[in-house]
């Protein structure tokens, strides 16, 4: 068995080198943590009206941000640049996202999960303040 030590110190996190013809040239990515995967998927609820909603808006561009990193693994874009990344060609965007996604293990079922469990947790917080007769 592991022991906790042993799992600690294990170097987890996947990369992999992307063609990106569009930016001329390659970006090194890696995998999320599972920190930075709870970051992404709840920066997919914002308010609207006072109320949560689920919003894909610059899904591509913020798993871009957090999974595009150096040599050294820090990352090459911080989340000041999320809007700057979304305006950026959207096949080049694809591709990089593509391979962040595959190697943080988050596929696109994660995302319409994400969708429902938000979805039913919004149907199960509305019924439970209904007054009851």
């Amino acid at each position: 068995m592991l022991t906790r030590d042993e799992i600690l110190s294990v170097s987890d996190l996947p990369t992999q080198e992307v063609e990106v013809p569009e930016w001329g040239g390659a970006v090194l990515v890696r995998g999320l943590s599972g920190r930075e995967r709870d970051e992404y998927e709840l920066s997919m609820i914002s308010m609207r009206g006072g109320s949560p909603s689920l919003s894909m808006f610059n899904a591509r561009a913020k798993l871009v941000q957090l999974g595009c990193v150096n040599e050294e693994g820090k990352q090459l874009f911080s989340k000041s640049d999320v809007a700057a990344l979304g305006k950026k060609n959207a096949t080049a965007l694809d591709r990089v996202y593509n391979v962040i996604r595959q190697l943080s293990g988050l596929s696109t079922e994660d995302v319409k999960e994400l969708a429902s469990n938000f979805m039913n947790t919004l149907s199960v917080d509305s019924t439970s303040d209904s007054p009851t007769t």
